[in-house]
């Protein structure tokens, strides 16, 4: 392997991530902003927007069973495949959505037509994260495997921001215009995403660890058989460590919805920006937490995240209640781009090191997507805490800030109960003493 193979991966991984997620996001802006207008009954508002949030929630539960079956491809057949055949499924099926007809048009079948197109969504991302984690990790240096692996995480942000962008015009339309074609254009650029993507990666090589069980004949036939009977605990860690995803949701969906909404009024467009920014920060300081990460561990850096992040979303929404654009701009950059990014950075490289090759691939997307599901549906739980009431006898935005705290305390308990290996070979990576495996 020569050194230029780790860059390669790398970018590879980087390019497809933010390609793939670029996807995934409009969806997220969409629902936020759009669908509950368009493909849902508005006659109640209210209910409208929980439909629509809850529509973004439906590919997280697609994707667990999307990792159960292209986790399993991904240790039997190779990463490489699995990173090609997940780009194309996110790009045929964001197209499609930007071509459906609205309620309007044909009734309530729009709306189960959405919900399918976003289960494919689902199943899609589910192998997608996974795949290139494993495919950065094994072609990695031993010392770097923290760096190398965040560009997976670094790409998804990336597409975060391009998502974002294309979206910031559309939602400046007149309503008119946003709501009969607008919302649509972001969803048709995605064949582009797509063609781009699938050329990057179908050239990309397989990863040393696969090939030398391919060349010696031990790759597992039953990846999760295996997997269930050697690594139960590790999968079920890394679903209560995935939990953190849901600083990511609720500050990109569901606070964007309510800063939006009629109750706050701030203007679309700026909070859209408030995105933008926050991810351009996410950029610069995911690589510099990996780079501390290869140096002093991976569970000291995720928890300064898991930690650190919950309190920063309260700090957030008392920022937007406040109406303050600055102040929303300072807090959201250290939210999101800063605090989180300690975590997000760093999973890649902390949940691999976990599993072995034979089943590292189908352990990451089993376990993440599961703890991701969960991170989904926050969106929906979020917007039923947000009732004229409130919840238990707090402003709705605080039980919200609350809800995202008990998840993030489990995410940081998960990790403390894991192994530190940052400084294991890579080939030691996740054996466990016959002891263990019983």
């Amino acid at each position: 392997m020569t050194q230029a193979t780790p860059r390669r991966a790398a970018v590879a991984a980087w390019i497809g991530s933010a390609l793939e997620y670029y996807d995934f996001f409009i969806y997220g802006s969409a629902a936020a902003l759009i669908f509950s207008k368009v493909f849902f009954d508005d006659s109640d508002p209210a209910t409208a927007t929980l439909q629509s949030l809850a529509s973004f929630g439906v590919a997280y539960a697609a994707r667990p069973v999307g990792a159960l079956i292209l986790g399993h491809i991904g240790d039997r057949f190779g990463r490489r495949r699995i990173m090609v055949f997940t780009l194309v499924l996110m790009g045929v099926a964001t197209f499609l959505i930007g071509c459906l007809p609205t309620r309007e048009q044909i009734g309530g079948l729009a709306p189960v037509l959405l919900v399918v197109l976003r289960i494919l969504q689902g199943l899609s991302a589910a192998g997608e994260q996974a795949s290139a984690n494993s495919m950065t990790l094994e072609h990695a240096p031993e010392n770097r495997r923290g760096y190398f692996t965040s560009f997976t995480l670094n790409g998804t942000q990336f597409g975060q921001i391009l998502a974002t962008l294309v979206f910031i015009p559309v939602a400046a339309l007149p309503e008119e215009q946003l709501l009969s074609w607008g919302w649509r254009v972001p969803f048709w650029f995605s064949v582009v995403v797509a063609v781009v993507g699938y050329f990057i990666r179908r050239h990309l090589d397989e990863t040393p660890a696969f090939q030398a069980q391919v060349d010696d004949g031990s790759v597992p036939r039953m990846p999760l058989a295996e997997l269930f009977r050697t690594h139960w605990t590790d999968v079920l860690r890394v679903v209560g460590a995935a939990l953190i995803a849901t600083v990511s949701t609720i500050f990109t969906v569901w606070a964007l919805n309510y800063a939006t909404s009629d109750a706050i009024g701030l203007d679309r467009a700026v909070m859209l920006w408030v995105g933008v920014a926050a991810n351009v920060v996410a950029l610069g300081a995911i690589p510099l937490w990996a780079r501390l990460s290869d140096r002093i561990g991976r569970r000291p850096v995720f928890l300064v995240g898991a930690i650190g992040s919950p309190i920063m979303i309260f700090a957030y929404l008392v920022a937007i209640n406040s109406g303050n654009y600055v102040l929303i701009f300072l807090v959201g950059c250290l939210c999101f781009g800063v605090v989180y990014s300690a975590s997000n950075g760093i999973w890649p490289a902390l949940y691999g090191e976990m599993f072995t090759t034979r089943v590292r691939l189908s352990g990451m997307a089993i376990g993440t997507q599961i703890g991701f599901a969960v991170a989904g549906f926050a969106v929906a739980s979020a917007a039923g805490i947000m009732t004229d009431d409130g919840w238990l006898g707090l402003q709705g935005w605080v039980g919200v800030g609350i809800f995202t705290a008990v998840l993030c305390a489990v995410s940081a308990i998960s990790v403390l109960t894991a192994k530190e290996t940052h400084q294991v070979p890579t080939a030691d990576l996740g054996k466990k003493s016959p002891a263990a495996v019983a």
